[in-house]
């Protein structure tokens, strides 16, 4: 007995210590970020639209994977030669946007990466015997030789994914197994079919995004990704500015260019509700794929249990006593605060969209005719990755955006924030700060407590030694459309010695 007792101890500390390490992660590699995608495509315009989107940031996120899922509302087929028919019109379009910048993979590189997943919906359709070309392709993806983590950016039903974890799990020893799932992080637009609640809770040390939900939609109004552009269809985006994603807009901006423009349908419902789960995958200086809770265009999530859950998954919600959940407090286009899961997305759209107009320009028109991001150098640092000061509580800290510029010679304008809820997995540790001249290239940065209130100070809970604090420089062009490259300060705060 006495041993049975000691080796569950070991297993639930073993479990826990996982746990742990998934919540604390930081994903800090060179390179860009690898992406392999799982696609319901066919079922419904938005897939589409999301794909054609993705292929013009395929110069900053390697794609290892492109794979026609089912899902519940495409229960019975794939679609991948769908996704074959616009890598061709990526690829009349390729050398114009090599004027523009480099990276960009040959459409026949893109076409390699096709292929289909499971034929038939759900866990059903996996199980042994039963793999598919997308699962095999998916083990291939994550068994090469590369240090990078690989995203599986789940836009359908998962049971491909399923299947390619159920064959490793057959075929390796535990250890083979771990290190497997080790490589693999998973943003799942919502559960659209039965596999992510079987993958989730086979595979606990899986790090997962989702907020998890019934197959069939009736939940999809509470989640994160509906931020996008949801607003009118799931009326839950209270304070958005609606403008830049309707279909008078996008005709506008992006359908109306060229071959690849004329590839992106009207939406039926919303806009690219698949687009978040590569969002935080851009190299746009936010650097949001290091950790979900740190937000970006495509979210922010929080490290914690959901009920009906086995184990902590990043996902949606909080305890609320340390006044910080998944939830955005953004001032809106209405000019009052509103707060959400949703605001997490909704609050960067206009950069995105005004980003993703400019890279439309790319595939049609010469370098001097498009607009393009301004390079932002911070105390003489330049690149994308972030910044890390140590900070001492009392003591200012000064950051210089000065030696910023313009590829097209477009006026500059700064801005920088504290972006108060980002940086924890469950609310705590977050430290105070003042800002001086925040709309200036220069600002001056005093950190005053290592920690934040909570909903009830205790007179005998004082802040702890340490805490972070992140801070989001803008830097905005005058082109049209507008452009906004990013930086991000994490300031390790400590009290003074």
């Amino acid at each position: 007995m006495f041993f049975s007792m000691a080796a569950c101890f070991a297993l639930l500390s073993s479990a826990a210590a996982a746990q742990q390490s998934l919540a604390g992660r930081l994903d800090n590699f060179s390179g860009h970020p690898r992406a392999f995608v799982l696609s319901d495509i066919g079922n419904e315009p938005d897939d589409q639209m999301s794909f054609v989107r993705l292929l013009l940031y395929s110069n900053e996120i390697d794609l290892e994977g492109l794979v026609a899922t089912t899902s519940t509302w495409q229960k019975a087929a794939t679609h991948p030669e769908t996704m074959h028919e616009i890598v061709a019109k990526y690829g009349e379009v390729r050398t114009n946007l090599l004027k523009h910048a480099s990276g960009w993979p040959t459409a026949a590189e893109l076409d390699r990466l096709v292929s289909a997943g499971q034929p038939a919906y759900g866990m059903a359709a996996v199980g042994s015997g039963k793999s598919s070309p997308g699962a095999q392709a998916l083990v291939k993806a994550a068994d090469r030789g590369d240090p990078r983590p690989l995203w599986i950016t789940v836009w359908g039903g998962a049971n491909t994914l399923a299947q390619a974890l159920m064959d490793v799990r057959a075929t390796r020893s535990p250890a083979e197994l771990a290190k497997f799932v080790a490589k693999l992080r998973v943003y799942s637009i919502s559960d659209q079919d039965d596999a992510g609640p079987w993958i989730r809770k086979e595979f606990p040390d899986l790090l997962y995004v989702v907020r998890p939900s019934s197959p069939n939609g009736g939940e999809y109004y509470y989640a994160t990704w509906t931020g996008i552009s949801g607003d009118l269809y799931y009326r839950n985006g209270e304070g958005a500015d609606f403008s830049t994603v309707t279909n008078q807009w996008l005709d506008a901006n992006i359908r109306n260019k060229g071959p690849l423009g004329k590839q992106y349908p009207k939406f039926a419902f919303i806009m690219e509700g698949d687009t978040p789960s590569f969002l935080n995958l851009i190299d746009n200086g936010l650097a949001s794929w290091w950790n979900p809770g740190w937000g970006g265009w495509g979210g922010r999530y929080m490290f914690r249990q959901p009920y009906g859950e086995t184990h902590p998954i990043w996902t949606q919600g909080g305890d609320l006593f340390a006044r910080v959940s998944s939830q955005d407090t953004v001032v809106g286009a209405d000019g009052r605060s509103h707060t959400s899961d949703q605001a997490t997305i909704w609050r960067w759209r206009e950069a995105f969209q005004h980003d993703f107009a400019a890279r439309m320009d790319w595939t049609i028109k010469p370098f001097a005719e498009a607009n393009h991001h301004p390079i932002v150098v911070i105390n003489g640092q330049s690149g994308t990755a972030p910044i890390f000061v140590e900070a001492v509580v009392g003591h200012a800290v000064v950051l210089d955006v000065g030696q910023s510029h313009d590829p097209d010679s477009q006026t500059l304008g700064y801005s920088w924030f504290h972006y108060s809820e980002a940086g924890s997995d469950d609310g705590r540790g977050l430290a105070a700060v003042n800002m001086v001249d925040s709309e200036s290239p220069k600002v001056t940065i005093t950190a005053t407590a290592t920690c934040r209130p909570v909903w009830i100070q205790a007179a005998d809970a004082p802040c702890p030694a340490r805490g972070v604090a992140h801070i989001i420089l803008s830097v905005r062009d005058n082109g049209s459309p507008s452009l906004t490259s990013y930086r991000r300060i994490v300031l390790e705060v400590r009290t003074a010695p």
